[in-house]
């Protein structure tokens, strides 16, 4: 049995949950989350908890068992709480300024890059002197604020060597060492 999947999934007062089939739908005070589910995995919802349940023992429902619990637990958390992502853009010259949903980064090369984010993403932009510009995204749905923020990561990585780049906000990189005097 899965250890991650055989956990109960305590649902906070405000958040309503309903099991329609093979569909769990999260309604919070933040947003409304859906699911969809295969078949050989039961949702059971009574007593402000939910049990995911697999009906056999066949390696796929083993293996989805802990996944749509983890997928429906960060769905309650998410409409209850949400989820925050900080990134920080480090070298000379990187600037991040927002607009409503559109994103304008200028990242060291010859034009900025403009993002138009999902309206489910809330971003802020800082910029104080003496620090590096960071990048602040909330939302109430983690896998699209996941992909989002690899996205806008993707468009510079930190290299190894001086770490310039689009990092998390607490990321350890490797770095390496540089060359060395020859003679």
């Amino acid at each position: 049995m899965s250890r991650i999947g055989k956990l109960p999934i305590n649902v906070p007062s405000g958040v309503e949950v309903k099991v329609n089939g093979n569909a769990v739908t999260v309604k919070g005070k933040l947003g409304e989350l859906t699911q969809e589910l295969k078949s050989g995995i039961t949702i059971e919802f009574e007593n402000g908890k939910i049990d995911v349940k697999r009906l056999g023992d066949e390696k796929e429902e083993r293996a989805l068992h802990g996944l749509y619990r983890a997928l429906i637990a960060n769905m309650v958390k998410g409409v209850s709480e949400g989820f925050k992502v900080e990134q920080e853009l480090v070298g000379v010259g990187y600037r991040a300024a927002h607009s409503g949903q559109m994103l304008d980064l200028t990242l060291g090369y010859s034009h900025n890059v403009s993002i138009q984010l999902p309206n489910e993403v809330k971003v802020t932009t800082l910029t104080e002197r003496g620090k590096n510009p960071t990048i602040t995204m909330t939302s109430f749905d983690k896998q699209l604020l996941g992909q989002v923020a690899a996205k806008i990561r993707s468009l510079r990585p930190p290299e190894p060597y001086k770490g310039k780049g689009i990092k998390f906000v607490g990321e350890q990189l490797r770095r390496k060492a540089g060359k060395t005097a020859g003679k």
